[in-house]
C-alpha cells in the first residue's frame, strides 16, 4: 500500500462519503500520523467543540461547548484536577465556621492577570456581585442563593454592594452565608464563579470578551477567535502554574455535527471529538477502539412541555399520555445503543446517593400503557379521528433528529400529527427560554455532583425553567434543600421534588447520557470522570512519532 497523505485523507472524508467506503487499515490516528503538520512538533490541540459559543463572558455561558472554553481561560477560587476532584484554584486555602455560615478563602500571593495588572480579592467581589446582577441574567444564579442578600440581589430588590461577600484585604475573601450550604464550594468551582478582570470590563465594556481586550486568570489567554471558525487559546504566562502547562495552543473547532467532526478525526484534523454518531458507534468500537472513551456522566436527555397557558400541552391529560406512549428502550437500543440508560427517573442514576423518583406506569406493560394514553387523549378530547397538532422542536443533530422522528412515531396512535423544527442550539435554547415551543429537546449536564443542580432548574424564579412551571408546593420543596444542613432530610426533599416533576409530567426524561468521545491514544491527562470535566491544563501530546 502506497503511504497516504494527510491532503487524500481529508479529501476522502470531506466528500461525505460513508465510513464504510473508507480504507478500515488506518487506524485511530492513521491519517493523523501521516499528517506534516505543525502539531506534530508543537503541542497544538484541536478540538471539534460542538456548537458556536453565544460568548465568552463566563457569566453569560450556559452550555459545555462554552464553559469548555471558559474553564481555561479563567479559573474559580476552587479548581478541578485532571480526574474532576475539587483542588485549590486561585484559593491556595479555605476555611469554614463550626455554624457553616462563614467561609474564607485566602488567595494565593502574586496572582496577576494575564495583562499583568495584579488579581485580588477585590476582583473575586466584583465577580459574584455582577454574577447575582438582574442585568447579567446568569443561567445558574439560583445556584448561590445561600449567599446572604443573593435573592434579593438577583431580583433587583438589593443594590450588588448588599451581598454578603468582602475583601478584607487583597488576598482575602469572605462569603457569608444565610444558612449552611452542602453546594457551596462545588459551585465556587465553576467558571462562571471565577473572578473577572473589573478594570478590562470597566474600560471595555461588552466588548473586554474580544481576544485584544481580555485579561484571563486561566492556563490560557484568548488569541483569536474567529466566529463560525475556530477559537484558538495561548499558554497564559502568568498562569500561577504555567510551568506545568504543555500545550502551546489549544483550537477549538465549532462542529456541531457529530459525523463531521467524526470525518475531521479520521482525517487527522482534530484530536478531540466530543460527541460520535450513534449510526456509527459500532464500526468505531471495531475500528477506533483504542481512541473511544465510553462512560457515563451526570446528564439528563429528555424533552420539556410549555406549561404556559395557551399551550396544547399545558393539559396534564396530554403530557401523561405522550409519556406512556414513549418507547424509551427502542429509542436506547435501536436508535442509539451506546449504553445509555432508559429513564423513568429524571435524576441521573450515576449520582448515586441520591434516592430517585419514579413513574408510577414505570413497570406496566406497553398495552397497558397505550391503552391507558390513548384513554387520556379522547378525555382531552384527541384521537386518530380529531388529531392534536404538535410541534417538536430539536437543536440541530443527527442524533436529535432520529429521535424526534421516532418520538413523532411512538405518538401517531393517539391522533399526534407531529411538526418537526430545528435550529442551531444557541437560537434553540434562547426559544426555549423565552417560552416559544410547545416541546422541546433539553439536554442537561451537571454543573455540580448534587441532584439539587437539576431540580433547581425548574423553580419559578430560576431562568433555566423552560416549562414555565409555577408551583409553590415545588418551591418549597426546593426552598427547603437548599437550607437543609441534615443529610438524610435533604435527601428526601430532593426525593419529592423530582417526584413532583414526574407525577406532574413536567418533564418527558428518555435517557441518562453517557458521553462517547474520540481522543487520540497520543494524548495523555485525560481522565473520565461524570462530571466530564477535561481542563486542557492537564493534557498533553506525546509528538515523538
Amino acid at each position: 500500500m502506497s503511504p497516504t497523505s494527510p491532503m487524500q485523507c481529508a479529501a476522502s472524508l470531506s466528500a461525505g462519503l460513508l465510513l464504510s467506503v473508507l480504507p478500515l487499515s488506518l487506524g485511530a490516528s492513521g491519517c493523523a500520523m501521516a499528517a506534516e503538520s505543525s502539531s506534530q512538533s508543537e503541542q497544538i490541540l484541536r478540538i471539534a467543540n460542538g456548537a458556536e459559543p453565544g460568548s465568552l463572558d463566563p457569566q453569560q455561558t450556559n452550555g459545555t461547548w462554552e464553559t469548555r472554553i471558559t474553564r481555561d481561560l479563567f479559573e474559580p477560587l476552587i479548581a478541578y484536577s485532571a480526574n474532576g476532584e475539587l483542588i485549590p484554584g486561585l484559593a491556595e486555602r479555605w476555611e469554614s465556621s463550626a455554624d457553616g455560615l462563614s467561609w474564607t478563602f485566602h488567595l494565593r500571593e502574586g496572582l496577576e492577570w494575564s495583562d499583568g495588572t495584579p488579581l485580588t480579592a477585590e476582583d473575586a467581589v466584583f465577580a459574584l456581585r455582577r454574577l447575582l446582577t438582574p442585568a447579567t441574567a446568569a443561567h445558574n444564579a439560583t445556584l448561590y442563593y445561600p449567599i446572604v442578600n443573593a435573592r434579593a440581589v438577583n431580583t433587583g430588590a438589593l443594590a450588588p454592594d448588599q451581598l454578603g461577600v468582602a475583601a478584607p484585604d487583597a488576598q482575602t475573601l469572605t462569603i457569608t452565608l444565610s444558612h449552611p450550604s452542602a453546594t457551596l464550594e462545588q459551585t465556587l468551582a465553576m467558571s462562571e464563579a471565577a473572578p473577572l478582570p473589573r478594570h478590562v470590563i470597566a474600560a471595555k465594556g461588552a466588548d473586554w470578551t474580544r481576544p485584544a481586550n481580555m485579561a484571563t486568570s486561566g492556563a490560557f489567554v484568548l488569541k483569536t477567535w474567529s466566529p463560525q471558525a475556530e477559537i484558538r487559546l495561548t499558554p497564559n504566562p502568568r498562569y500561577h502554574a504555567a510551568d506545568t502547562v504543555a500545550l502551546d495552543e489549544v483550537v477549538y473547532l465549532p462542529i456541531e455535527e457529530s459525523h463531521a467532526a467524526l470525518n475531521r478525526f479520521r482525517a487527522g484534523e482534530v484530536e478531540i471529538a466530543y460527541g460520535v454518531p450513534a449510526s456509527h458507534y459500532t464500526w468505531i468500537q471495531d475500528n477506533l477502539a483504542a481512541a473511544l472513551l465510553t462512560y457515563p456522566i451526570l446528564g439528563e436527555y429528555f424533552y420539556v412541555f410549555n406549561l404556559r397557558d395557551g399551550s396544547p400541552v399545558a393539559d396534564q391529560r396530554i403530557r401523561r399520555a405522550l409519556n406512556l406512549a414513549t418507547r424509551r428502550e427502542v429509542i436506547i437500543e435501536r436508535i442509539l445503543g451506546m449504553g445509555q440508560i432508559p429513564s423513568w427517573h429524571f435524576v441521573p442514576k450515576a449520582l448515586g446517593e441520591h434516592q430517585g423518583a419514579r413513574f408510577d406506569f414505570a413497570d406496566w406493560s406497553m398495552d397497558r400503557r397505550m391503552a391507558k394514553a390513548r384513554e387520556l387523549m379522547a378525555d382531552a378530547g384527541y384521537g386518530p379521528d380529531a388529531p392534536l397538532e404538535l410541534t417538536l422542536r430539536y437543536n440541530t443533530l443527527e442524533d436529535h433528529k432520529k429521535i424526534a422522528v421516532a418520538l413523532g412515531a411512538m405518538w401517531k396512535p393517539l391522533g399526534v400529527k407531529v411538526t418537526l423544527t430545528n435550529t442551531e442550539a444557541a437560537v434553540h435554547y434562547r426559544d426555549l427560554a423565552l417560552g416559544d415551543f410547545e416541546v422541546g429537546r433539553y439536554g442537561m449536564i451537571a454543573t455540580i455532583a448534587d441532584a439539587y443542580d437539576f431540580l433547581n432548574a425548574f423553580s419559578s424564579d430560576n431562568t433555566s425553567n423552560a416549562p414555565g412551571l409555577s408551583s409553590p408546593t415545588y418551591d418549597a420543596l426546593i426552598e427547603a434543600a437548599a437550607r437543609e444542613g441534615d443529610v438524610g432530610t435533604r435527601q428526601r426533599q430532593l426525593h419529592d421534588a423530582e417526584q413532583y416533576l414526574l407525577d406532574n409530567d413536567v418533564v418527558l426524561p428518555l435517557y441518562d447520557y453517557v458521553t462517547s468521545s474520540l481522543v487520540d491514544p497520543a494524548i495523555s491527562g485525560w481522565a473520565p470522570n461524570a462530571l466530564d470535566v477535561h481542563p486542557s491544563r492537564y493534557l498533553q501530546l506525546d509528538t515523538s512519532h
